[in-house]
C-alpha cells in the first residue's frame, strides 16, 4: 500500500429512527465502530456526519429534520466523495448510504461491504 486511504463510511444513520435522537446517536455509535478497524488497517476512517452535524449546526439547523438540513446532509457525502479513495458499505436500509455507493461507483471508487475486505485489513484490537 502507497498511501492511507481515506474511506467514508457508509451505513444506516436516519433510516427507521423517527428522528429519535438516541436511535440517531445508536445509528452513529453503530458507523463509528467501524472507524478503529479502518485506521488500525492504516487508513483514515470518515464519517459524513462528523462534518454534516456541525454544518448543520452552523446553519441553524437544530435536529436532522429541520429544512436546512435538506441542504447540508448529503451534499456532505458528496462533497466528501471528491477526498475519499473509497467506501465501506455497512449492512441496512438506507437511502444516503445507497446513494454514496451510487456515487463511489461513478466515480471509479473502490466499494468494500465488509472491513475485512479492505486493504492491509489488520484485526482490531484494544
Amino acid at each position: 500500500m502507497s498511501k492511507p486511504l481515506m474511506i467514508l463510511i457508509a451505513g444506516p444513520f436516519r433510516s427507521g429512527t423517527g428522528d429519535d435522537p438516541e436511535l440517531l446517536a445508536r445509528n452513529l455509535a453503530r458507523l463509528e465502530e467501524a472507524a478503529w478497524p479502518i485506521f488500525r488497517s492504516g487508513h483514515v476512517p470518515m464519517i459524513g456526519e462528523w462534518i454534516a452535524l456541525p454544518v448543520l449546526r452552523g446553519a441553524g439547523g437544530k435536529t436532522v429534520a429541520d429544512p436546512v438540513a435538506k441542504e447540508v446532509m448529503y451534499p456532505t457525502a458528496d462533497r466528501l466523495l471528491h477526498h475519499c479513495d473509497a467506501v465501506l458499505r455497512l449492512p441496512g436500509e438506507s437511502t444516503g448510504a445507497d446513494q454514496d455507493v451510487t456515487i463511489a461507483l461513478s466515480r471509479g471508487l473502490d466499494v468494500y461491504h465488509r472491513v475485512e475486505d479492505i486493504p492491509g485489513y489488520q484485526a482490531a484490537t484494544v
